[in-house]
């Protein structure tokens, strides 16, 4: 049964734009698709968002915060920084790895929609940068990293390590020496963080 415009969520019409965008991809997706889709009007649609350019916004934010709360839980967890900081590094690298490599269509559509939406992007590397500071603050205040401005610091990881999460290196991920060499980076970068 097609949803009504009373059942209609917008977290059903993200899930549908996923799926009309990887069919269809950003260049020739519309809202007309979308509802087709769902079996309701463009209106229904429009009523949840007001554009076209909202909808493939809300896709690119919904896109991107699955990574930052997969994240999020390792950068609030208690203990030894520098291990959180290791797995923290690895599990963005292993999902962006992951999304480029299982679904290479609907990867190249967000990087698309991800250019076209440079707020919600910004946005994003701000939540996983302060992620990364409350992991350095962590580290400076158990002794194990050394006496840094946590921000300025996040920030440079972010920098540091992005080959390894900014989509422009997408097709490097899955060459045979990536892992050594993602590993190689952070290694670097703990050793410069560790106090004395």
């Amino acid at each position: 049964m097609a949803p009504t415009s009373e059942t209609l969520t917008a977290e059903r019409i993200l899930e549908v734009t996923e799926e009309v965008l990887r069919r269809h991809g950003p260049a020739k997706a519309t809202v007309v698709d979308v509802a087709r889709a769902l079996g309701v009007s463009h209106g229904s649609v429009y009523r949840h968002f007001r554009t076209k350019a909202a909808l493939r916004e809300a896709v690119t934010k919904r896109w991107l915060d699955r990574t930052s709360q997969a994240l999020a839980g390792i950068a609030t967890e208690e203990g030894d920084a520098e291990a959180r900081l290791r797995e923290w590094l690895k599990v963005l690298f292993d999902a962006k790895r992951r999304k480029a490599g299982l679904d290479p269509e609907l990867f190249a559509t967000y990087t698309v929609l991800a250019e076209e939406n440079g707020e919600a992007v910004g946005e994003h590397i701000t939540d996983l940068t302060g992620q990364l500071a409350r992991i350095v603050r962590d580290g400076v205040s158990d002794g194990g990293f050394r006496h840094t401005d946590p921000d300025v610091t996040a920030g440079a990881v972010f920098l540091a390590t992005g080959r390894f999460h900014d989509p422009a290196h997408a097709r490097e991920w899955e060459r045979p020496e990536a892992e050594a060499e993602f590993e190689a980076v952070v290694d670097l970068v703990i050793r410069g963080l560790r106090a004395g």
